[in-house]
């Protein structure tokens, strides 16, 4: 019998850059990696490019505007957490508006941090992705190794 294809959820990261700060929310009343902090993101819905929903997202999660065209590809995780994953890291540094808590049920609110000092806990796969992200390197995976 011939092993099954990988199906992949694609889930994009905004990487929001303040200077040397970027801005993170920590997450409440998930069910998943509540009190940890993590960039804006989402779910890839179908038919729906990374990029058209790292815009969606951003206006879902914080409120503000930003052009597909100002996002530059930052980091790409290939990483297995509970099922395969893509996660895409994007940077933007110009947007319109001020970033707001939009939805306060599943997030504490917004923080701006340095790059260089991020706070404890950060969800694993993101804090390895900044990491990465931070020496200019745009690839890592996580998790293959504990696969049953």
């Amino acid at each position: 019998m011939a092993p099954q294809r990988q199906r992949a959820q694609v889930d994009v990261h905004l990487i929001l850059r303040r200077g040397d700060d970027i801005l993170l929310g920590q997450r409440i009343n998930t069910g998943w990696a509540d009190g940890q902090w993590h960039v804006p993101s989402g779910h890839g819905e179908d038919r729906e490019s990374a990029l058209h929903t790292l815009v969606r997202e951003t206006g879902e999660e914080i409120g503000i505007a930003i052009d597909a065209a100002e996002a530059r590809f930052a980091h790409l995780v290939h990483h297995y957490t509970e099922s395969a994953r893509m996660a895409v890291f994007f940077e933007v540094t110009r947007w319109t508006g001020e970033p707001v808590n939009t939805e306060p049920d599943k997030c504490t609110g917004w923080r701006w941090f340095p790059l260089t000092d991020l706070p404890d806990p950060l969800i694993p796969y993101a804090a390895q992705a900044l990491a990465h992200y931070s020496k200019g390197e745009p690839y890592s995976e996580r998790g293959w190794e504990d696969m049953p």
